[in-house]
């Protein structure tokens, strides 16, 4: 939910080649011309592809169907594949746009050899943040089923393809039940590395309460670490300044009435183009602009009951975005100070989706985390 208080990019800059001393030539003139449109039509073609593919996703969404192998289990969670299969090469001539990060094309594991034999769990489960689902997981999903891990990437309720209607959540215990169905069905001694981003962090934060003993380790990514007594808008407000763009880009939803508080809040989607994805690739926008859903009110605004005992018990680790104008370096390092995890790594490059924009460094990372040995009793 850092969304919701967010700087913003300066409008208005254009980058222009300056002119060439040398003298025109024709041929060379229509080579460039040529290139130049070509590089326009690949750009163009792969903003289409994301968006026809959105666009088919909800369609067998509506039709209570989905496409290939993306099989949906009641609790609506996206499970990882029994045998993960490699991607196929690109064909792709498009050339790599200054939001292209990742220095491997297409993704492939910089772990390609790892050995996770004698690890306490490869088991993760990745919680998408306020407005996302289970979909802003897919890079990061293969590349942990590359090397060898298991992955389960959750839709919470009234995100993604769950159905339920988003301004009907009145407490995040409603909010989370998906992932707290999914925890119950653990197997005795079992356990997950739990993974949230943004709001996920309250959402992480309230089952490490009620399910200590069934997660290894937990890790915020650029998410909402909160201290019992706060809400997610507690902590966020902590933000000093005002956001003429954010304050533009919400939209408050009264499905009770104007005289009663808001029930879900609606993002204006061409401008959070601007705060959230500053350093995403352009089909990765394109497709989170098609599928991302309102955020439910009251949970933001309820404050955890989180226990030394319980919350306190679970090993904590929070991996920061240095780009990140939803949720500035300065909010996140206060978060950081103020409930200090075991270790924090930070993410250079990175706006607030890193599984969009930096999906390779924060693979390198969350198995670096797991990787971790358990500390001695």
């Amino acid at each position: 939910m850092g969304n919701s208080w967010a700087c913003f990019t300066p409008k208005g800059v254009t980058f222009t080649k300056n002119p060439s001393k040398r003298l025109p030539n024709s041929s060379s003139t229509k080579r460039t011309k040529k290139k130049d449109e070509k590089l326009e039509f690949d750009d163009a073609l792969i903003h289409q592809q994301a968006l026809a593919a959105a666009f088919l996703f909800h369609q067998h969404q509506q039709n209570g169907s989905l496409p290939l192998n993306l099989n949906r289990s009641t609790s609506v969670v996206y499970p990882s594949t029994p045998a993960p299969k490699k991607l196929p090469k690109s064909s792709s001539s498009r050339q790599r746009s200054r939001t292209d990060h990742s220095p491997i094309q297409p993704l492939q594991p910089v772990n390609k050899d790892l050995n996770t034999d004698g690890l306490e769990t490869i088991h993760f489960v990745l919680v998408h943040g306020g407005g996302f689902g289970a979909w802003c997981w897919y890079k990061t999903i293969t590349l942990l089923e590359e090397s060898g891990y298991r992955v389960d990437a959750v839709d919470l309720a009234g995100s993604g393809i769950h159905t339920f209607d988003t301004n009907s959540i009145t407490s995040l215990a409603q909010y989370v039940k998906p992932l707290t169905d999914m925890l119950k069905k653990l197997g005795d001694g079992e356990k997950v590395i739990l993974v949230g981003h943004d709001f996920g962090g309250a959402s992480i934060s309230y089952v490490m309460e009620l399910f200590p003993s069934k997660i290894s380790k937990a890790i915020f990514i650029a998410a909402a670490m909160l201290s019992s007594g706060q809400s997610s808008l507690d902590m966020f407000s902590q933000q000093t300044g005002s956001n003429d763009l954010m304050q533009q880009a919400q939209i408050f939803l009264y499905t009770n009435g104007k005289d009663q508080p808001p029930t879900a809040i609606e993002l204006d989607k061409e401008l959070v183009k601007e705060f959230l994805f500053n350093q995403s690739p352009a089909k990765d926008v394109a497709l989170s602009l098609v599928s991302m859903r309102p955020i439910p009110f009251s949970p933001v605004i309820e404050k955890l009951s989180l226990s030394d005992v319980n919350y306190g018990s679970v090993r904590r680790f929070y991996i920061g975005t240095h780009e990140d104008c939803a949720i500035p370096v300065a909010l996140q390092e206060n978060m950081i100070n103020t409930n200090p995890p075991e270790q924090v790594f930070w993410l250079k490059g990175s706006d607030h989706a890193p599984f969009f924009s930096r999906p390779q460094s924060l693979h390198k990372i969350l198995v670096e985390i797991s990787q971790i040995p358990p500390k001695q009793a």
